[in-house]
């Protein structure tokens, strides 16, 4: 075996094995028997040295196998040693015309070192034939990464690549997914393939992309290997014929980047100087947040901010869902039940109450005659076929258009629609984005032959809920837009009989009944079969006509022949009919009405540039690859964008699907940043790719409400948080899907407070779950909610650190005590900044649960008892639904505010309170960043190092350029003076701490006796 660290600097070569042709080396001719046995591999030659790294030719080394495509016979291998502790790994096709994931969507790392030291921690050694190549470590001789394990295969279609491990090995990674945080080894696949993943299920592909591992290995250290690849892929972990895990990938190229470590956060710090490091979010974006999609109309939504303010629950944020929309087009507004002018108020009364606005914009547009389509035909920013018409899906809208992201048009078409919907004068004036379905999700069954046709069968755009004409009830706070108005109500029940998949409209001249327009019109309820109900607002004394409308499950409608009337009375009278529906079922074709197809819009393909980076080779199946990934969808197209799909160019929809929600990603933030240049865009998505931490936060999806997804959603918080490098994430608190209750909702809100993002949200249809709506929910939410804020700034601090550095802002348990083996697999109790412990319940509808207490001193974060922890489980009891258990982890300085608010504003005007927790040896030290909260571009920041030392003197220090206002109140020594130091075995220590009430100004270093 070869060591490239011996060679660097020396002029040595071996002889070329085989000269690079200069056209693609593809065999041509697959092998009917052919077995992934029997692939000769790879052999080097052509090695070359230099102050940084080598590169070698590598050729076929000996039949093609042609397994599932046609073998490349010349390959290029490149090394550099980036850094000291990061290795650049890039095998290619010869003729650099294989895809790789484009520049302008990842932008890569170079090396920061003009040569190679012997100092740098990782060294690549290869073996000539056949090509194998290993990363060990300088410091131990661990072999970090050896692909000797099986034959390198490099196909048009498929590239096999296999790694030895330990036995047993600990691994974390390879996202998104709801497996165990440390994943299984052994018959274990991992299938990376972006897909809209209702209820998030285990062992599946879900929404993102994130090719990383790490592997830890206690003493020995931790490292990270990423894979930058776009194209869809088995990751293969298992233990016949030896611990392994092995690449398969249906494209790209193999280019990875090995991370040394050694500690895991050094490893997380490290990948983000590869990916980039996470954007820097507001200050109120660390407030709590409210959602819920099926929201009736802009009433019920000011009816939840106000509920919140009644059951003084502090409400920083509130989110609309599509609901907003006119039949879910996006940038529209549905003119009857979200009009602009009480869309304006509603924000305006957030923002005079400190409060903030968020809504949902989609990627797919309405394939309809509207500004949003026609000016995404204009600026040619749609998505085509190969005759150069707009490609069609059907999605929340019915047939849609979706956004070409690589079209040069795009960025200004998005930014002009921001800029105009989002107007604070003339439209909505939102503080924040939330991007949804950017996988991209595509309903529409592959090949999708009929978009209208499938459309229709499956009812989108769904019928909008019922008009009201006004409040049904006061809502407190609101201006008079917002309270009840002169009304009638009216009871619809007719008596029809229908097959299943129809359905009975009622459409009327009223506005509540739709206007006479069918898209508007009020689906009947068939609670009572076969009689159908509805009870609809109706302006009072007035004679309206009205009809029942068999809706068909094709999309068809069956109407009647004449129209009835009913007379309404004066206001709050209530009115009802019993009817029988005058036509029958199924319909004659006279009285069918179809909808119309949709005319083809779109210019030539060829107009779109080529691009001067690899886009693929040419003659590949697109649709139906040899080697098939395990994709729970089913086939690459299925319910996604069709893979054979050619972007602008030249990129296809096959190697660039798992990039459509990052390129979604960065041109949103750009739209956000058009309206607002100078403040930090929070922007919330779905769907990720490696590296979108840079630009965007994440929640974790459709989960259901069940107590498996509440455990669920901290190790998808610990996996984007602290692996991928996307820091602002959290899970939709209560549950999406199904039916939440108390016990399950109260536990939920406790623990949903400690995820850098906090947001309730849930779905249509399912009964509503605000915190406010259950007693021991609201009073767990208020606890969680006052403990969240105090601590805001600390965690705020961290957030910036991770910004700063990379290293993680939540942390796994062995990131922190990466010796302990016992923290290893640890997934439901973590590090909330460095310095809080969260160890939540974890036992479904108990008082008791189980934690682990590292060998390490803490202090219970309530009763500021001392707690000596032996590596050992331990079983807490009389866990209140209102509560959650918390320690200060010592050697801790922790910087509070002193009280709590309704808003982050004002949680900005509170003093502070310092909580030192002495670790074992009596010291301590933590840190406090305080800045504007909201600038890009900060005018004037604070960053002050804290520190305490065992004779009780505390010590700050830093850089104090930003003036808070506000000072240091008091400062706290939990345990007293030494007192945790000589513990031992577990046990809570009698509480014992030392008080200093004191005026400290945040404008100066400062050092003081405490104890």
């Amino acid at each position: 075996m070869a060591n490239i660290s011996r060679l660097l600097g020396a002029c040595l070569a071996f002889s070329s094995i085989a000269l690079a042709s200069p056209v693609p080396a593809l065999i041509t001719a697959r092998q009917s028997n052919a077995t992934i046995s029997a692939c000769p591999g790879y052999k080097a030659s052509n090695v070359k040295t230099s102050s940084t790294g080598m590169t070698a030719d590598l050729s076929l080394a000996g039949t093609a196998c042609n397994a599932y495509g046609t073998d490349l016979t010349d390959l290029t291998l490149t090394v550099e040693y980036q850094t000291d502790q990061r290795l650049h790994v890039l095998i290619q096709d010869a003729d650099n015309q294989v895809y790789q994931v484009p520049s302008s969507v990842f932008t890569r790392p170079g090396a920061e070192s003009s040569s190679y030291s012997s100092e740098f921690e990782l060294e690549f050694k290869y073996i000539v034939n056949p090509f194998s190549f290993s990363v060990t470590r300088r410091s131990n001789g661990d072999v970090l990464f050896d692909t000797s394990a099986a034959s390198l295969i490099f196909e048009s279609q498929y590239l096999r690549l296999r790694t030895k491990l330990p036995e047993s090995p600990s691994l974390y990674g390879l996202g998104e997914h709801t497996d165990p945080f440390m994943l299984n080894t052994t018959n274990y696949t991992r299938t990376i393939w972006n897909r809209d993943a209702y209820t998030v299920p285990s062992g599946t592909n879900l929404y993102g992309d994130h090719p990383v591992y790490f592997d830890h290995r206690g003493a020995n250290g931790t490292h990270g290997v990423f894979l930058l690849n776009s194209d869809g892929m088995n990751v293969i972990v298992d233990n016949i014929g030896g611990q392994y895990l092995e690449y398969n990938i249906i494209g790209g190229v193999f280019d990875f980047y090995f991370m040394a470590g050694p500690s895991p956060a050094g490893v997380a710090a490290q990948y983000s100087e590869v990916v980039g490091k996470s954007a820097m979010m507001p200050y109120w974006g660390f407030g709590f947040h409210q959602c819920r999609y099926g929201m009736q109309d802009v009433y019920e939504v000011a009816e939840v901010v106000a509920n919140y303010s009644i059951a003084n629950i502090p409400l920083e944020t509130m989110w609309t869902d599509i609901d907003y929309m006119y039949l879910r087009w996006v940038f529209t507004l549905d003119p009857d039940r979200f009009p602009l002018h009480l869309m304006q108020e509603l924000v305006s009364y957030l923002h005079t109450h400190q409060q903030h606005y968020v809504v949902m914009v989609d990627p797919a547009v309405a394939y309809q005659d509207y500004p949003a389509f026609n000016n995404g035909v204009s600026d040619d920013a749609f998505l085509k076929y190969a005759n150069g018409s707009v490609y069609k899906g059907v999605v929340w809208p019915g047939v849609t258009a979706f956004p070409d992201w690589f079209a040069p048009g795009t960025q200004g078409y998005w930014d002009d629609e921001f800029d105009s919907f989002f107007d604070p004068t003339t439209g909505v004036d939102i503080d924040a984005l939330w991007i949804d379905m950017n996988e991209a999700s595509n309903f529409c069954v592959y090949p999708c032959t009929d978009p209208e046709g499938q459309a229709a069968t499956m009812g989108d755009p769904p019928k909008p809920p019922p008009i009201r004409l006004g409040s049904p009830r006061p809502i407190p706070g609101f201006p008079a837009d917002f309270q009840p108005l002169c009304k009638a109500e009216a009871t619809f029940n007719v008596n029809a009989s229908t097959f299943y998949g129809e359905n009975i409209l009622l459409l009327g001249s009223a506005v509540t009944l739709g206007s006479n327009d069918i898209s508007n019109s009020v689906p009947l309820s068939a609670n009572n079969y076969p009689i159908w109900s509805i009870t609809v607002d109706m302006p009072a004394s007035g004679t309206f006509t009205y009809q029942y409308v068999r809706a068909e499950p094709d999309g068809s409608y069956v109407y009647e022949q004449t129209n009835r009337t009913i007379t309404t009375g004066p206001c709050n009278s209530t009115n009802s009919t019993q009817d029988t529906i005058r036509t029958t079922s199924p319909p004659t074709p006279s009285k069918i009405m179809r909808r119309d197809s949709l005319v083809a819009y779109g210019s030539p393909l060829d107009k779109r540039q080529s691009s001067s980076e690899p886009t693929g080779l040419p003659n590949r199946d697109l649709i139906n690859p040899a080697y098939t990934i395990t994709n729970a969808a089913g086939s690459l197209s299925n319910k996604t964008l069709d893979t054979d799909l050619t972007h602008y160019g030249g990129w296809k929809e096959y190697d660039t699907h798992n990039l459509y929600c990052a390129m979604m990603s960065e041109t949103s933030r750009l739209a956000m940043l058009s309206r607002r240049p100078t403040v930090r865009p929070l922007v919330i998505t779905r769907s990720t790719f490696a590296g979108s931490g840079r630009q965007v936060g994440h929640w974790l999806g459709d989960n259901v409400a069940d107590w498996a997804h509440y455990l669920i959603s901290i190790a998808g918080i610990l996996e984007f948080g602290a692996l991928f490098q996307v820091p602002m994430v959290g899970s939709d608190v209560c549950g999406y899907a199904g039916v939440t209750n108390e016990l399950l909702c109260a536990r939920w809100a406790t623990l949903g407070a400690f995820s850098p993002f906090y947001r309730n949200h849930e779905g249509s249809g399912e009964p509503p779950h605000e915190f406010y709506r259950y007693p021991i929910v609201a009073e767990a939410a208020r606890n969680a909610i006052a403990t969240r804020y105090q601590l805001l700034d600390y965690f705020y601090t961290a957030f910036y650190d991770q910004n700063q550095t990379g290293v993680p802002s939540v942390q796994p348990m062995f990131f922190v005590y990466p010796e302990d083996s016992n923290a290893n697999a640890l997934q439901y109790q973590y590090f909330y900044g460095p310095a809080i412990m969260v160890a939540p319940v974890t036992v479904e509808n108990s008082t008791t649960t189980e934690i682990y207490m590292p060998d390490d001193v803490f202090y219970d974060y309530y009763t500021h008892e001392t707690v000596r922890g032996t590596g050992d489980m331990v079983t807490l009891t009389d866990i209140a639904y209102t509560t959650i258990p918390l320690y200060y982890k010592g050697g801790s300085i922790v910087a509070l505010r002193a009280n709590s608010a309704n808003t982050t504003t004002e949680l900005r005007k509170q003093d502070f309170s310092i909580v030192i927790a002495p670790g074992l040896d009596g010291t301590a030290s933590g840190n406090l960043y305080l800045d504007d909260g909201d600038s890009i571009d900060q005018p004037a920041t604070t960053y002050i190092d804290f520190s305490y030392h065992n004779n009780g003197k505390f010590v700050m220090t830093g850089d104090f350029g930003y003036d808070t206002g506000v000072l240091i109140t008091s400062v706290v020594v939990l345990g007293g003076m030494g007192n945790g130091t000589s513990a031992s075995g577990y046990g809570k220590a009698k509480r014992v701490e030392t008080l200093v009430q004191t005026s400290i100004p945040l404008t100066k270093p400062t050092s003081m006796q405490v104890s």
